[in-house]
């Protein structure tokens, strides 16, 4: 036993420093959580958690999405429309070919309908034939025209569909125009043929010989271009028709023309002309044209 007040061993002293230490430690790790079994136990409910958050997902996509269907047919290869064919051997066209010599220039079908060019020189002929016996046709439903300004000698094509009402078949005539020399008009044929041929020279400016009074049907007389033709503006302009019969007016000119207007007195010059003579003359784009 060491007597009192005398310094212990040095050489005892770092032992039970460092059994001290162990002890400490063990004491730790008895205490401590993170122990090799609790690691285990913590990662095993994490991937349980992980497990039940994707069943969670999977469930709520499935009932999402619709329930699958028969498979879908697959997709077909898009075919070419018809075509027209030659139409050189229907008997129609034999028939004017034999009577005609020279008349029919071509002839084309497609689906069931036939076309024949026709001379512009031998419209009315061949348009008298409309006696015929096996197939008269006797019936006008139409005649307008199409414009394609690519073709420089003659742009303008006129066609006449024609009806037999006993035979119940339909033929088309046309006829290639320009705007000097234009064509024969058939109403000594078809006298219904008056207001249509008088429209396509208001819309298109193709002229009709012989016609007993041709004029425009649709537009003032002193109108300026033939609005149905392709190369004609689609945007507002601004012409002599409209600087004659819309001059600018005072606010007391504005009040008398709807006074004249309540009485059915004053045909032209309506208001809402003017409104738009105003958009277009200030430069506002009224309607997007396509670029």
């Amino acid at each position: 036993m060491a007597q009192e007040g005398k310094p212990s061993d040095p050489a005892s002293e770092p032992n039970t420093k460092a059994e001290q230490l162990a002890s400490d430690d063990k004491q730790a790790r008895a205490a401590s959580p993170s122990s090799p079994s609790a690691d285990a136990e913590k990662d095993a409910k994490v991937e349980e958690a992980k497990a039940r958050v994707a069943a969670a997902k999977d469930a709520a996509q499935k009932a999402a999405s619709p329930a699958p269907g028969p498979p879908k047919a697959p997709v077909k290869k898009k075919e070419e429309g018809p075509k027209p064919i030659d139409a050189s051997g229907h008997a129609l066209v034999k028939k004017l070919r034999a009577q005609f010599d020279g008349a029919v220039i071509e002839a084309s079908e497609f689906l069931g309908q036939v076309s024949i060019r026709i001379d512009p020189a031998r419209i009315v002929d061949v348009c008298q034939r409309r006696d015929d016996k096996d197939t008269p046709f006797n019936y006008l439903s139409d005649l307008t025209c199409v414009h394609y300004p690519d073709h420089k000698e003659a742009p303008f094509e006129v066609v006449y569909n024609l009806y037999s009402i006993s035979a119940n078949e339909r033929v088309r005539l046309k006829v290639s125009a320009n705007e000097s020399d234009g064509v024969d008009s058939v109403t000594g044929v078809w006298p219904s043929a008056d207001w249509p041929e008088r429209e396509v020279f208001d819309l298109f400016g193709v002229k009709f010989r012989n016609h007993p009074d041709l004029r425009r049907i649709l537009l003032p007389p002193d109108w300026e271009g033939h609005p149905l033709r392709k190369d004609y503006p689609l945007e507002f302009v601004e012409n002599a028709w409209t600087e004659k019969h819309l001059p600018e007016f005072s606010d007391v000119q504005r009040e008398q023309l709807e006074q004249r207007r309540a009485y059915g007195l004053e045909i032209l010059s309506v208001p809402q002309e003017r409104e738009v003579r105003e958009l277009f003359r200030s430069g506002k784009e009224v309607m997007p044209k396509d670029k």
